[in-house]
């Protein structure tokens, strides 16, 4: 059995986030960058499938420029067996992205494409779901347990909703996105990034899959949020009261 899991290299959850002096992006120049939080936590699961011998082969595939083979580096050497890029200069949205993995699936042929249920740099929650459709293949979002039937045709799925939790039973081929309580992600250790370097790592030209990519959205302007303005203590309930009331006016 064969997995996809699809990876997106972002800048470092610990980074602090600075604008671009032209207010279209964020400065990426000298950031350190890593594997979206979520995808590390895709790859972990695939891992532990692998070590409990439920699959045979885990790829990893990232779209973007050259660069992003470090991101898929760093996945072999969490435990991927090879990893593929699909290389382009464009940022592409999740539309798109979700075209360009469909088009690897159908060459690949997974049983399963297991991805972060987000990115934490745009937060779009979209392409896992737009995969699952344009594949035609039944999907669960928000996952947090996964366990085979014993037949391993059959995944029951435990995922996060507003008011709890719903169990799903879905049949293979499906795609899966991930929660932060699915797992726990493992380091790399420094025998396995070594091992790394020796894995195959195939690069695709965008334009070599034919798929039709049209950008439908324009950035305006990303801005840094307002700063927080200062608290202020009141000595009783009255005085909270008339400054939510007559001063800041939200009640």
């Amino acid at each position: 059995m064969k997995v996809l899991v699809p990876i997106k290299r972002v800048i470092d959850p610990n980074v602090k986030i600075r604008v671009r002096s032209d207010e279209q992006g964020v400065d990426l120049l000298n950031v350190k960058m890593s594997i979206n939080p979520f995808d590390e936590i895709a790859i972990e699961e695939a891992v532990r499938w692998k070590e409990a011998g439920l699959i045979t082969e885990i790829v990893v595939i990232t779209i973007g420029q050259q660069i992003t083979q470090e991101s898929l580096r760093a996945a072999l050497a969490l435990g991927a067996d090879r990893a593929i890029q699909v290389q382009t200069e464009k940022q592409w949205e999740p539309i798109n992205i979700a075209k360009i993995l469909c088009a690897i699936a159908k060459q690949e042929q997974p049983q399963i494409i297991i991805l972060g249920k987000q990115a934490i740099d745009d937060d779009c929650n979209q392409t896992g779901q737009m995969l699952a459709a344009l594949l035609k293949w039944p999907q669960a979002t928000f996952a947090s347990k996964i366990v085979f039937a014993d037949d391993k045709k059959t995944v029951e799925v435990t995922r996060e909703v507003d008011d709890g939790v719903e169990v799903l039973n879905l049949h293979l081929p499906l795609v899966i996105t991930t929660d932060l309580r699915l797992n726990e992600p493992r380091y790399a250790s420094l025998p396995n990034i070594m091992q790394a370097k020796r894995k195959s790592l195939n690069i695709i030209n965008l334009d070599d899959l034919n798929v039709s990519l049209k950008s439908h959205l324009k950035v305006l302007g990303v801005t840094s949020p307002p700063a927080r303005k200062a608290g202020k203590m009141v000595k009783d309930v009255a005085e909270l009261i008339h400054c939510l009331r007559d001063v800041e006016k939200v009640i």
